[in-house]
């Protein structure tokens, strides 16, 4: 059934949605309609009850899928590894081409190697060529190889912030049809959009790779948790704040695969910039999404970031057509409902291994001084709390002009009484927009963070993402000598353990100001609302208090300096990248000439070999366990984003290949090349293997070499070499943290059958079952201890045989040395069902694509 909807001069047809659902069960059962879903599926939403049974699930096609470069590269070599597999087996390589827009932004690859002076942007910029050169050509060979495949050269912004600020559309227009801008992207901070009235969530690199080939994306229709917004912030309290206190709230009630709805009279008090930033942390709280509705502010802030004013009333029309248009006053039904009083917001950072760990401001000293640490040197500056990084990066503050203006206004007031960041912490400033360097320069806020060291660093994900290059040379020897605890404090949304720099070990989530504060003070091991950051040349006391800007300030400079034209100019040949993207030329093919010498790019084996039929499912037996883990395993523990150390497995292999150590880049700029991504699953500096007690790193005993301990690189190759399959043993919330589709590419190249766990992040588990990886979870009140598992036992998993019909068992049987146990089957849908039968989604999709 369809309708019309009239604006302006412009008929649209569109899809009626007239059931009384949450707004992100709107948006869904708009797109089953409008893709003609089965009633079964349309009659799972429509008969949707806040309290009912979660068992059904339904099919969505995604409008567009969004990517970045880290995810986008080996997500493109998996395409033309399609190409290849598809031209083996006799099929059209150009089939395997994407059916709806898949837009990449390159923002994850530059590091911050250089800080702290004038040309640190240039040359960081000019390491970040040198380094991903190949990379940047392959990723220029998809954009003139593939239809629909556009790409955001680097230096443009961060990915979510060009997202909110140009490429979001809100709703789409496609044949004359209007419908809502479903967004899918392989970034779990995809969720910004969310605060736009864009529903969309972080999926994994393999799931976006079957979406941009036409198939649609299964979930489990969801519990819908409202939370009501009232009151107004403190003075003292900022967005990042409120964001920090809604992670602690929401992470408390528990989210994981709900969706969230914010409403009330406090959301239309919120400009869309604080929004998006709430917004953007919904992978933090757990959530799929974390959705804004639709009201006047998104359509104002629409006009204000360049939007035409006929797409603006296009949106406004359709919301309220609709029925996606906020209304405070009268909410919908939710599964449950949260309360949050503005008002009762206080300063806070999080950490230091966790963003829902908020700390309030006043509680920081002590909190840190809780840990258990080796005693500190006697003497020297550099001690336990010392910040060594202070970062205003990532796209969850660096998008938001009143805490940025905030921190711009703290470094003035701070320069002006003589105040300087301490020598030894380094000081980055990465935007997520170039708007930001428009209206510091306008503000005159520029010189004013140079001087305190915060000179432009990059426009990209930096410091957030583990990009945050070398420490300072005497910090980096004192941690060393001394065993230290030092510090880093980011603007940023993940400060998981190990991610941020491998010799950092507490890391704090702050608002930019607090950033900039902590800079001054040069520690943590301090309590900034009673005691000083500094003193003045004359030798008087600086407190926070005297540096603070008042929200009335931080608005005055909004309201002067920031205005629309900003937006226009910055997004203007937004896809024209600079002199040396230009000189990357390339040629379009139907199949990529893969460099067998490459250390970036190489064709990964998945499809190697692969048959037109599907063999049958066996049971898993003689299993070994690689490694057993604790709780909240993060996807950077499985999967490292950091730099690559010269010691660890992938730095040997690649200074074997004549690397330079120098040049050994990032895990996360390696992602196209299977080899050095499979040398760092569970290489993380900060895991602990409870197979190898008393130690960190990827260290894990060979049970076939009597308990050897080696890296779990080397021990899963020995059992892939005796025909062993391999298991692991992990607690709750399994792969929390970024969507990265290596945390399960990773594993199950290096045999990985199983993982059994007490429970998993949502995104990672649908990844590890698109690589063809089992996931199976302990029953309540079980676990590997509660078991009494070692990890030492030899494992089968029996029941499998079921799996090639069209039944699903609720559980199946673990057999471990004398224990055996039922384990709950986590294959969710009918669809992951199909996906594991045929060893991953991309055998799948390729299979479904050679069928006429």
């Amino acid at each position: 059934m369809t309708d019309h909807l009239t604006v302006g001069a412009r008929r649209y047809r569109i899809h009626p949605v007239a059931a009384p659902l949450p707004y992100s069960l709107r948006i869904m059962l708009e797109n089953l309609l409008r893709h003609g879903a089965p009633e079964e599926q349309v009659r799972a939403l429509t008969g949707w009850q806040p309290r009912g049974d979660r068992t059904a699930a339904v099919d969505l096609h995604p409008a567009r899928v969004f990517l970045h470069d880290t995810n986008g590269v080996p997500a493109l070599a998996d395409l033309a590894a399609m190409r290849d597999a598809m031209a083996a087996l006799g099929g059209d390589p150009e089939r395997v081409n994407p059916a709806i827009p898949a837009e990449l932004v390159v923002d994850h690859s530059i590091i911050a190697d250089v800080f702290g002076r004038p040309d640190a942007l240039a040359r960081n910029a000019e390491l970040e060529y040198e380094r991903n050169a190949e990379r940047y050509r392959f990723l220029r060979w998809g954009q003139a190889s593939l239809r629909g495949f556009t790409v955001v050269p680097p230096g443009k912004g961060i990915m979510h912030q060009i997202n909110v600020e140009h490429l979001a559309r809100v709703v789409m227009t496609n044949d004359g049809v209007a419908y809502p801008d479903l967004c899918l992207g392989t970034d779990s901070h995809t969720t910004m959009v969310n605060g736009l009235g864009t529903l969309g969530w972080g999926i994994g690199g393999i799931e976006a790779e079957a979406a941009m080939l036409g198939q649609s994306v299964s979930i489990l229709v969801p519990d819908v948790i409202g939370v009501r917004l009232h009151g107004g912030l403190p003075v003292a309290a900022t967005a990042t704040d409120l964001v920090l206190t809604l992670t602690e709230l929401l992470r408390a009630h528990g989210v994981v695969g709900k969706m969230v709805e914010f409403h009330g009279p406090g959301v239309t008090a919120l400009p869309v910039t604080d929004r998006v930033t709430i917004s953007n942390m919904s992978p933090e709280f757990g959530s799929t999404a974390a959705l804004f509705p639709i009201d006047a502010e998104t359509i104002r802030y629409l006009r204000f970031t360049g939007r035409s004013d006929e797409h603006a009333g296009l949106v406004e029309a359709y919301a309220k057509a609709q029925g996606l248009w906020h209304d405070p006053a009268a909410p919908p039904s939710y599964t449950a409902d949260l309360d949050l009083d503005l008002s009762t917001v206080v300063p806070s950072v999080a950490g230091p291994r966790r963003p829902q760990d908020r700390i309030p401001l006043d509680g920081v000293k002590a909190a840190f001084r809780e840990q258990e640490r080796t005693p500190a040197p006697r003497a020297g500056q550099i001690t336990h709390g010392s910040v060594a990084i202070a970062a205003i990066t990532s796209c969850t503050n660096t998008s938001n002009p009143s805490v940025m203006i905030a921190a711009g206004l703290l470094a003035r007031k701070a320069a002006e009484r003589g105040l300087r960041a301490k020598p030894w912490v380094k000081t980055t400033l990465s935007p997520g927009s170039r708007v930001v360097m428009d209206y510091y320069g306008q503000a005159g806020l520029t010189s004013s963070l140079e001087r305190l060291g915060f000179t432009l660093a990059g426009f990209g994900c930096m410091t957030c993402i583990g990009a945050s290059g070398p420490l300072v040379e005497e910090v980096s020897l004192a941690v060393a000598e001394h065993d230290l605890d030092v510090a880093a404090v980011l603007s940023g949304n993940r400060n998981f353990e190990g991610r941020i720099q491998p010799e950092v070990r507490s890391n704090y989530l702050a608002s930019p100001p607090l950033v900039v504060a902590y800079a001054i003070a040069g520690t943590v091991d301090l309590d900034l609302t009673t005691e000083p950051l500094g003193a003045d040349p004359d030798g008087r006391p600086v407190y926070l208090r005297d540096l603070w800007p008042s929200p009335a300030e931080v608005r005055q400079v909004i309201d002067e300096v920031i205005r629309p034209d900003m937006f226009t100019r910055a997004y203007a040949g937004v896809l024209d990248g600079d002199e040396r993207w230009q000189r990357l030329d390339v040629t379009g093919s139907a199949t990529y000439p893969w460099d067998p010498g490459s250390t970036y790019v190489r064709r990964a084996p998945y499809l190697d070999g692969m048959s037109q039929e599907p063999p049958p499912v066996t049971d898993i037996t003689g299993a070994r366990v690689l490694v057993k883990l604790g709780d909240f395993i993060t996807t950077d523990h499985i999967s490292p984003a950091g730099a690559i150390l010269p010691s660890s497995p992938a730095g040997r292999y690649l200074t074997g290949l004549g690397v330079p150590r120098h040049q050994l880049n990032t895990y996360a700029s390696r992602r196209g090349n299977h080899e050095v991504l499979m040398r760092g699953a569970f290489a993380n500096v900060r895991l602990r293997n409870h197979l190898a007690p008393g130690t960190e790193g990827g260290l894990t005993p060979n049970l076939l070499d009597a308990g050897r301990l080696v890296s779990v690189y080397e021990a899963a190759r020995a059992y892939q070499e005796a025909r062993v399959p391999a298991v692991v043993l992990a607690g709750e919330g399994y792969g929390a943290g970024s969507s990265r589709d290596w945390a399960a590419k990773g594993p199950a190249l290096l045999g990985v059958r199983a993982v059994i766990a007490r429970s998993f992040e949502r995104i990672h588990r649908s990844n590890l079952v698109g690589m063809g990886v089992l996931p199976l979870q302990f029953l309540p009140g079980e676990g590997a201890d509660e078991l009494g598992l070692t990890g030492h036992e030899t494992l089968t998993i029996t029941g499998l045989d079921v799996l090639n019909g069209p039944d699903l068992p609720p559980t199946l049987t673990v057999a471990a040395g004398a224990v055996t146990f039922q384990a709950r089957l986590r294959l969710d849908t009918p669809r992951e069902a199909d996906y594991y039968r045929h060893g991953g989604i991309m055998p799948y999709v390729l299979r479904r694509l050679l069928t006429p």
